[in-house]
């Protein structure tokens, strides 16, 4: 497999759960200004989309979209408990969590990372995502990650958007239980792997 990514977006998550599912992968990096890979591919030839995370698999097949990226990464490893099974409830309850962090974490940072963004609209993208923050802050409490005691595909995806908290301007400090949160899953091997592969690109 081959993951299509960029340093620092939401491409940090397949590619985590791809390090703890401990499958085999290649990385190839996308420059998102000009839509080209570090070895000069037309990047919009692979996802006519043009953002990343893309993932090629062994078929030659592109599947697209962070949520669904990860659970695809996680059922071809069962055993890993990144995901629960497939029909159950708290499969649906991972979808829950990824849904959500998708369309209310995720993207309620794009004002706040466009150059043209005027001062009160950032404002506004901030106290939104600060009222999202203290539901998932509430849901941490007495739990080590989303779903309970075992790390999964969600818990990725969420250490992910908490990495732009600090270029975004907000402070985690007031969410005790997120700032916990983020320095337990930034101190897993795989994750620490993940980081340290992206900054040698």
């Amino acid at each position: 497999m081959k993951l299509y990514f960029s340093p620092g977006a939401c491409s940090l998550s397949p590619h985590i759960t791809l390090r703890e599912a401990g499958l085999e992968f290649d990385l190839e990096q996308v420059h998102l200004g000009t839509k080209k890979t570090k070895t000069g591919a037309d990047f919009t030839q692979i996802n006519p989309k043009g953002y990343v995370p893309a993932l090629e698999l062994d078929s030659g097949e592109v599947l697209t979209e962070g949520p669904a990226i990860v659970q695809y990464i996680a059922d071809q490893r069962p055993e890993s408990g990144l995901a629960p099974p497939a029909g159950t409830l708290q499969r649906y309850r991972l979808q829950e969590w990824l849904n959500f962090i998708s369309t209310e974490l995720h993207k309620q940072f794009g004002p706040l990372f466009g150059p043209k963004t005027e001062a009160q609209q950032k404002d506004a993208a901030r106290a939104t995502i600060g009222r999202r923050f203290d539901f998932v802050a509430q849901r941490l409490e007495g739990n080590s990650y989303l779903m309970g005691e075992q790390f999964t595909v969600a818990d990725a995806y969420l250490f992910t958007v908490l990495t732009w908290t600090n270029f975004a301007g907000i402070d985690l400090s007031r969410w005790p239980a997120l700032a916990r949160f983020a320095e337990r899953v930034g101190a897993r091997p795989a994750v620490q792997a993940a980081l340290k592969a992206e900054k040698a690109r």
